[in-house]
Order: C-alpha cells, then sequence, then structure tokens
C-alpha cells in the first residue's frame, strides 16, 4: 500500500477497445465531453513525438492549479493517494519548461506524424521538464535525476532516493491546431514503477489545450487521468475507465 501511495503521488506531478467507440474521436471532443470520460483516449499510432508550433519555443515560468479532482468509480473504486491530494486543491505549484527545436541523433530517427497540423519541428524539452515539475512536488531532494533514453526520447527515467524508479513510455498520441492561437494535445503514457523486485504499472493520460494570449503568454487547461493497468486487483471493476481526473488551470509566461 506505501508504494501505491508513492505511485499516486508521482502521477499527480508530472483499452481494453470496444468496438462502439469506433467512430474517431478528436481531441476537441473529448476535452469537450469532460468529465464524462468513459475510455481511453483514441490515439494515433505512436510516431516519436508530439511536434508544437513555433509559438510554443523558449523557456516558461509556469503557474499551475489544481482547480478539481474527481474519482468516478468511487466509491468502488478510489485510487491510493486520491484523498491526499485534495491539499493542491486550488494551490499554486510553480516551475520551468522547455520547448526546443529538436535535434536527432544518428540512432534515433523520428519521422513526422502523418497528416500533422504541425509543419515545426519544436519539441518538450523531456528531461528538463520532468525534473522541474518533480522538484517542485517533491523538493530538491526529493528527486536524484530525470533522464530520457537515449534511444527513445519520449521513454523517461525518473530517479528517486531508496532506489526507485519511474520509467514513463509514451505509448500514443494526438495533436491538432484548431487555429493558429490553439494547439491540443493528448498523450498515453505508461508508468512503471520500480523498487527493489516489485513493479508497479498503470496509464496516464495527458490531454491540454493551449492558447497563445500574446507572444510572452500562454493559457492553458490540462486534464491527467488514471487507468488501472490489468495487474491490479481492481482492474475489472474499471475496465478501461479512468479512475482518477485531475484538471489544472496553467499559465505559462516566458522566461527567455
Amino acid at each position: 500500500m506505501k508504494y501505491r501511495l508513492i505511485i499516486s503521488f508521482l502521477i499527480l506531478i508530472f483499452l481494453i477497445f470496444n468496438p462502439s467507440l469506433a467512430l474517431a474521436e478528436t481531441v476537441t471532443e473529448r476535452l469537450s465531453a469532460y468529465p464524462n470520460w468513459q475510455h481511453k483516449p483514441e490515439l494515433e499510432k505512436h510516431y516519436g513525438d508530439i511536434y508544437y508550433p513555433e509559438w510554443l519555443q523558449g523557456t516558461w515560468n509556469v503557474s499551475s492549479i489544481l482547480t478539481e479532482q474527481i474519482a468516478p468509480l468511487a466509491p468502488k473504486v478510489v485510487t491510493p493517494g486520491f484523498e491526499s491530494n485534495r491539499r493542491y486543491l486550488q494551490q499554486t505549484m510553480t516551475f520551468q519548461v522547455r520547448f526546443l527545436p529538436q535535434t536527432v541523433s544518428a540512432s534515433v530517427r523520428w519521422p513526422l506524424p502523418p497528416l500533422s497540423s504541425v509543419t515545426s519541428s519544436i519539441v518538450a524539452d523531456r528531461a528538463f521538464n520532468g525534473l522541474q515539475i518533480a522538484r517542485a512536488y517533491l523538493g530538491e531532494t526529493g528527486v536524484i535525476s530525470v533522464e530520457t533514453d537515449r534511444k527513445n526520447p519520449t521513454c523517461l527515467t525518473t530517479i528517486l532516493p531508496q532506489k526507485r524508479r519511474l520509467i514513463s513510455t509514451v505509448i500514443g498520441h494526438s495533436q491538432v491546431s484548431p487555429s493558429t492561437e490553439q494547439f491540443m494535445t493528448s498523450e498515453l503514457t505508461q508508468q512503471q514503477f520500480k523498487i527493489d523486485s516489485s513493479l508497479f504499472i498503470n496509464e496516464v493520460e495527458t490531454t491540454t489545450a493551449y492558447h497563445l494570449v500574446n507572444p510572452e503568454q500562454i493559457e492553458a487547461t490540462q486534464i491527467t487521468a488514471i487507468y488501472l493497468s490489468p495487474q491490479d486487483p481492481d482492474y475489472f471493476k474499471s475496465l478501461n475507465q479512468p479512475v482518477a481526473l485531475y484538471r489544472y488551470q496553467l499559465v505559462l509566461n516566458l522566461a527567455y
């Protein structure tokens, strides 16, 4: 139970496919349907990283507020740590994130996703962003490092004290630009928490809508959904439904 609480806390930081859902659901439609999410997002095949618009390039000071948290299947299923996470409601957390032009090593060649509405190659600096967010929630000594896989830049390993590791791997994503000032993404990540010989697995969806206010400020709404893995004893009570939803309001101010 102690380790499951740790997993739930770390998730805060940072399908069984139903044929009846065969009609494609856009990111816009998914955001509009919140919080009535009955399934995981329908995402494009994973073609590497998300490509962001040019106006997201740079380093940003972020103010993040958890405005709402929901346990859709309570009291039947409530994730460990859900109640303790209430202390973050309406609290402002600050950290930096940055988005940079993509650099590709000789061993990694990511093709641009087909039919993408984004023509730039701006990507998130996942290691930097992950470390900054982890430090904001866990403190300087609460995280040792965040590293990307040399062969897969969308695979992050967060190294924690006491030989604990959280490995997060993107398994699908979608992106759309409804206008020149809007950008929306949805990303599904498999998370593996390792401690000694124990392994805990689940999946996390992060769906975000960015709005360019001006060249130095961006506002965003972000929703994080937690899904249980088949290894979880409560899995068949939830199947492909989210067991926890967290909604954040973000303001990004350009740092440099």
